[in-house]
């Protein structure tokens, strides 16, 4: 890790920085806006204005023609990374504390492992990877079933399903821009599918909002859409510029930690003594899976021959 930190100067540790915040608040605003909101309002809300903002910079980079071009892959992305996710996210976070779910959103490293594997990548059974794996989903468990969980009952239990379906639609995601969208500029993909699935859950949220929007559902939907969205993406972009695509995932990392100190000070959320016990493992069991504890000698290997799926860019959470 001393070798990857030296790389980050000042401008990195600051787009580091406001990554871990922009993508670890979602999970706050998502529990807000839930609160007038219909789950699909939400997603129909945050992602066509979130388009609207990023349009201006895809045009100038000329981005949106390459997406057009492999559109239908495009749709595919947008479908697996967001139509899905952002409403399950909403669905489940009218149960959910918004601490919990940012913690099992960050098992995506896990999932994207297992696939991995089952896509014949074998670097998955080396013992640090495989142990990483088994400390992770260890470390779910204990958040699930562990002391203190407050769920309501059987739909408690569903909504952790919904997230932990999230996390593995956030998994599945980048092995859809490597493989099929490689030559296609992040921006185009990104805005276009962001506009998709805004226009399709449209019609959608007017017919399931039944009641009058609060002002502070609407202040978070927004600050969804233009901070957690638009901004985010772009300084996402920078980041993975300034650091390479293996540094930029290392933020991930810290969302969580953002968002369950977020919903314990400004919502009150309880912290358990399972989320005391099993954050930590699966923090460490994420890190370990993803990376095995080689990223130094990563460092050191010619790029022909490092793993494909190592530089795989980390997908939005929330």
């Amino acid at each position: 890790m001393t070798a990857l930190v030296q790389r980050f100067d000042a401008r990195a540790w600051i787009l580091f920085a406001a990554m871990a915040l922009l993508w670890g608040i979602p999970y706050l605003f998502i529990k807000v806006a839930v609160d007038s909101y219909s789950p699909a309002a939400v997603v129909a809300g945050r992602t066509l204005l979130g388009a609207l903002l990023l349009v201006p910079f895809a045009l100038r980079q000329r981005a949106l023609r390459p997406a057009l071009g492999k559109i239908g892959w495009v749709l595919a992305f947008g479908a697996i990374e967001m139509a899905g996710p952002f409403l399950l996210l909403g669905h489940a976070e009218q149960t959910l504390p918004s601490g919990l779910t940012g913690l099992l959103v960050a098992t995506v490293p896990l999932f994207a492992a297992v696939i991995a594997l089952g896509g014949g990548d074998r670097s998955v059974l080396r013992p640090s990877r495989a142990i990483g794996l088994f400390v992770g989903f260890v470390g779910v468990a204990i958040v699930v079933i562990g002391p203190g969980l407050a769920v309501e009952g059987g739909g408690g239990l569903i909504a952790i399903g919904e997230v932990l379906l999230v996390a593995l639609c956030y998994a599945i995601a980048p092995f859809i821009i490597a493989r099929k969208l490689q030559d296609v500029p992040a921006l185009g993909t990104i805005t276009l599918s962001l506009a998709a699935v805004g226009l399709f859950y449209l019609p959608i949220g007017f017919l399931t909002q039944h009641e009058v929007p609060t002002i502070q559902s609407t202040a978070a939907l927004i600050a969804l859409a233009v901070l957690c969205t638009a901004v985010a993406f772009i300084v996402f972009f920078a980041l993975i510029a300034r650091v390479g695509p293996v540094r930029a995932p290392l933020f991930t990392y810290v969302n969580p930690v953002v968002a369950i100190v977020l919903g314990a000070i400004i919502l009150g959320e309880e912290i358990t003594l399972g989320l005391i016990i099993g954050f930590p493992l699966v923090v460490f069991g994420c890190w370990l899976a993803a990376t095995g504890g080689t990223l130094r000698e990563r460092e050191r290997e010619p790029a022909a021959v490092r793993e494909p799926d190592a530089e795989l860019p980390p997908v939005a959470p929330g």
